[in-house]
């Protein structure tokens, strides 16, 4: 359950006109001091992220589910229950057993996920992987539009460029 304050900065977010992963990002924030405070842990900083954006979803933030393609079938149905929930397009039941089940396993998880350096480290592949998919959408565009000359020429200009910026 998130606290009153971070909903209230959620909720200035959104009548600021800032988009629904922003106000979203203050559920993170709070998950991410939960973790850092003793209060539960987390088997990675994905799973800290999860959590946040699922409470976002359950507090009304119209953050929508991801795309087909994106995540697993069952993230995405969780998504979709949470988001549901929090636009009271679904009633939420109390499972007090579950919710109790969920906090023990959350405890008996590792504190040091969302410290500075793990953050780091999962900040560095995700923009790995995001520069990744764009270099091959650019070479893939390159094959349509170049000569076999002009493909090679690119290809070797962009080794160079990248061997420069890694040192």
């Amino acid at each position: 359950m998130p606290d009153k304050a971070t909903i209230e900065r959620a909720r200035k977010d959104r009548r600021e006109g800032k988009s629904p992963s922003t106000q979203a990002g203050e559920f993170v924030r709070a998950e991410i001091e939960k973790i850092r405070r003793g209060e539960h842990g987390a088997r990675s900083p994905e799973q800290a992220i999860a959590i946040g954006l699922s409470e976002a979803r359950r507090a009304g933030v119209p953050l929508k589910p991801p795309r087909k393609g994106k995540t697993t079938a069952r993230t995405r149905r969780s998504a979709k229950y949470a988001y549901e929930a929090g636009q009271h397009k679904r009633r939420t039941r109390r499972r007090p057993k579950v919710a109790r089940a969920v906090k023990r396993a959350l405890k008996r998880e590792p504190r040091g996920t969302v410290s500075r350096s793990e953050l780091s480290r999962h900040a560095r592949r995700a923009a790995s992987r995001r520069s990744a998919a764009a270099r091959s959408a650019a070479a893939r565009k390159a094959s349509r539009t170049k000569t076999r000359g002009g493909r090679s020429a690119a290809a070797k200009k962009a080794a160079r460029t990248r061997r420069r910026r890694s040192r």
